[in-house]
């Protein structure tokens, strides 16, 4: 499983974002959010159009650090509580982020809080959190949620990234995601190759694509995984079954609940 395409990361901004919209234009606005509990929809809408925003204008400006959420244009969603004007909000600040993405393109050198500082994280970053807070807003409406195999995939195997970094980067909880002689496999049943095994090191924890046998395995439909995974759902619901140490697998979801 490897990285997609700049162009595609681009384009599933746009796709993720229009179902996202559709989800909400017509909604009750202030129905709470499970997976989000402290949000409702409006709340959970102006994060993702925020983080759009954001993104898109540090990519715009080439920023060099970065930049103060207070200095984006548009920031906050429109006032009141009309779900067909804030939709048309959100569709409107992606599209804006996706045509600075792309004037830029992928090696344009530019602030990102993560491992990498060019244009392409921000691709890659945007589209992911529009795909699992799009499931947020399927699960707050009552709607299925479906995702491409290669995105879920990807999904999951950004989200290890990022709690490698924050390890390095001493965050607490993270850094207690370590102990030798234990490991993690995640397995989909039903996309080939889509395999993770985590082993806990003395002092961090390594991945890899790999199936072997771990201390504790997750298995099931690959997007009901990737939404355990980013904890979304228990690791029991969703077609989804846990063989061995469930405490271990509980271990890491506690300690990687960041972001």
């Amino acid at each position: 499983m490897t990285l997609l395409a700049y162009e595609r990361y681009c384009d599933e901004i746009l796709v993720q974002t229009d179902l996202l919209g559709a989800l909400v234009k017509d909604a009750d606005l202030t129905r709470r959010v499970p997976s989000c509990p402290d949000w409702n929809l409006r709340e959970l809408v102006v994060h993702v159009g925020d983080a759009h925003r954001w993104a898109g204008e540090m990519v715009r400006s080439r920023a060099a650090e970065e930049l103060p959420e207070d200095q984006v244009a548009g920031a906050g969603g429109p006032a009141g509580a009309d779900a067909a004007a804030l939709a048309g909000w959100l569709t409107a600040g992606a599209a804006a982020a996706v045509d600075a993405l792309r004037e830029a393109g992928p090696d344009t050198e530019v602030w990102t809080w993560g491992w990498e500082h060019r244009t392409a994280f921000w691709a890659r970053r945007m589209a992911h959190e529009t795909v699992v807070h799009r499931a947020d807003a399927a699960l707050a409406t009552g709607t299925a949620f479906e995702v491409a195999p290669d995105l879920a995939a990807d999904t999951i195997t950004e989200w290890l990234e990022i709690v490698a970094f924050v390890q390095s980067k001493g965050d607490p909880e993270a850094a207690e995601l370590r102990g030798g002689g234990r490991s993690l496999h995640l397995h989909a049943t039903d996309v080939p190759a889509a395999e993770w095994l985590i082993d806990f090191g003395e002092d961090a924890f390594t991945w890899r694509h790999s199936h072997e046998k771990a201390t504790v395995a997750l298995r099931g439909p690959l997007t009901e995984l990737m939404l355990a995974f980013n904890r979304r759902q228990k690791p029991d619901e969703g077609g989804l079954e846990v063989l061995g140490d469930r405490g271990l697998l509980d271990f890491w979801l506690d300690r990687s609940s960041f972001g």
